[in-house]
């Protein structure tokens, strides 16, 4: 069962982010340029001038946050940015789009076509400076997660219906080539957003399924949390016991009054808190 967290409707809700410093969700809806998160109950947003999709955070007030066109850190309190890198800064017909920090405090990031054109997209890695391209001819870059020991990272085509795992070395870097995790075009279902638990099963979002479904480290279904929402974006573990489940989901192309906005819901494992991205 789950219960509306923010009732505020993003056209394009995405990177949920549960900061373990601040005990606060922050989350963006791309195509409003937003960051959105509440704090003591009242909701607050921050608006930029381009599309931004996901952060990691970096300290008690501060972020890296993936726009369409560089990483930036943003000051909390300050409200002020500064620029790190660019990312695909040249590319005019790409955004970033899913992303999160590995337990080594490297930061992944997919980048897609603003039309979801074929594969136009990549996944990068940034760590300690250093932005790495992983992996190229992707369509639609979701399902970025990790395993609580950190020798297994995840992602996923969204168009191909399948969620891959690459094994990482020592400094969370791909130690060889990515290998199928679990098929969902057997199902029917398209992977979004991914988390992973403190048990190491996976949590993805599937978009138009209404749901966030739970795979075991083999890759087999365990559960599922159903939403009221059909286009489930991404999820994240959140709360002072990392057992709440909250979850993004998009109005884009729908009227009914539950699209877009963010869910929360209470589950038996506990999350891993969100790690710190190295600068």
């Amino acid at each position: 069962m789950s219960s509306l967290f923010d009732e505020r409707q993003c056209q394009l809700g995405e990177g949920p982010l549960w900061h373990p410093e601040r005990q606060q969700l922050f989350w963006f809806d791309i195509l409003n340029k937003q960051l959105l998160t509440r704090e003591n109950g009242t909701p607050k947003f921050w608006q930029f001038d381009e599309y931004v999709s996901a952060a990691g955070w970096v300290s008690q007030t501060e972020l890296l946050v993936a726009s369409a066109s560089r990483f930036f850190v943003f000051n909390l309190e300050s409200e002020t940015s500064r620029k790190i890198c660019d990312l695909e800064a040249d590319d005019a017909v790409t955004r970033s789009n899913d992303g999160r920090a590995d337990p080594r405090g490297g930061f992944w990031i997919g980048t897609m076509g603003f039309n979801a054109e074929p594969g136009a997209g990549s996944i990068y890695r940034f760590y300690k400076g250093e932005l790495r391209k992983l992996f190229a001819d992707i369509t639609i870059s979701n399902a970025i997660s990790f395993s609580p020991d950190g020798t297994t990272a995840y992602f996923a085509d969204t168009d191909k219906q399948t969620i891959q795992k690459v094994a990482l070395d020592e400094e969370g870097w791909p130690a060889g080539s990515p290998m199928l995790f679990t098929d969902l075009s057997l199902s029917g279902h398209y992977p979004d957003g991914a988390v992973v638990d403190s048990e190491g099963h996976l949590w993805n979002a599937q978009w138009g399924a209404s749901r966030v479904a739970r795979y075991a480290p083999n890759g087999q279904f365990v559960s599922e949390v159903s939403l009221p929402a059909s286009q489930v974006s991404c999820p994240s573990f959140g709360g002072a016991d990392l057992q709440t489940l909250f979850a993004t989901t998009a109005a884009v192309d729908l009227d009914e009054e539950a699209e877009g906005r963010t869910y929360f819901a209470q589950t038996s494992v506990r999350g891993q808190a969100e790690h710190r991205v190295i600068l």
